[in-house]
């Protein structure tokens, strides 16, 4: 999609609307010091974030909790889903884009790979079929790749690639923003899409070391390379530890993020 307008806006908002892995934290059946914690910032929905640069809005992942996450932040317009990857912490709240249908009275944008649109239209065939339900959601794919930008409402996006284990991952950069999660190695040739970046949000599932995921001592090596201004850890594991306790081990401008987080970054 080309740009459709010029946007008045010097700076874009965004708030994360989830941290959690892909079991949230606290953890059904979990009695761990995390998931018993009462500090807010522990409690963590499945990892997703709201964009706003002037009035388009665009949310990155639309995970289990995407309902629970729009009623949080009170979002009642939204222009477009960029979904990083087809598994279901990230996929699977695509039901409830219904009310957004039916309030904006059109199809929802979806911002994805060729693979995970054809996951999506395998998981949710009831909303691609040639008569669907009058109910069911209504989801109009868009499929982009690494290489190229593309526009939401005028809102220019350049996709990241990175390596989620085996399974190939998209971050998103807008402005001076770079949103990446679920990674664990990012390829040479795709650093120069990070040159300049001023607030860059990462994964890091937790201290001990994953197969497909960055530990916390990984994620840091990449953001002392990137030298944002600032960086913000999501998609935290229960097994992390504690927010107040990890941050005492983070750089000044390191800091783990927490649900409802919100913050601006400059557009240029």
């Amino acid at each position: 999609m080309r740009p459709k307008k010029n946007l008045d806006a010097s700076f874009l908002r965004v708030t994360i609307l989830g941290t959690g892995t892909s079991q949230g934290i606290p953890v059904i059946g979990c009695h761990c010091e995390v998931c018993r914690s009462d500090d807010p910032r522990d409690q963590r929905l499945r990892t997703s974030a709201l964009i706003q640069v002037g009035d388009c809005h665009i949310v990155i992942d639309c995970g289990p909790d995407f309902r629970q996450q729009m009623l949080r932040t009170g979002t009642e317009h939204l222009h477009a889903i960029l979904i990083t990857h087809e598994h279901n912490d990230h996929v699977m709240g695509m039901d409830d884009v219904r009310p957004f249908n039916f309030m904006q009275k059109c199809d929802m944008p979806i911002f994805s790979t060729v693979q995970v649109a054809q996951e999506l239209r395998a998981r949710f065939a009831y909303a691609f079929e040639t008569n669907p339900y009058p109910g069911a959601p209504r989801l109009m794919l868009y499929e982009i790749n690494a290489q190229t930008p593309f526009y939401v409402e005028g809102v220019e996006i350049q996709p990241i690639e990175v390596q989620h284990g085996q399974l190939s991952v998209l971050g998103f950069r807008i402005g001076r923003f770079v949103y990446i999660t679920d990674m664990k190695h990012i390829a040479p040739s795709e650093l120069w899409k990070l040159t300049n970046c001023d607030t860059l949000v990462v994964n890091a599932l937790n201290q001990q070391g994953h197969h497909s995921h960055l530990s916390l001592t990984e994620a840091l090596d990449f953001i002392r390379h990137i030298r944002p201004r600032q960086a913000f850890i999501t998609h935290i594991s229960h097994t992390m530890g504690r927010h107040s306790e990890v941050s005492r081990l983070l750089p000044h401008n390191v800091a783990l993020a927490w649900d409802g987080l919100s913050f601006e970054v400059p557009l240029l």
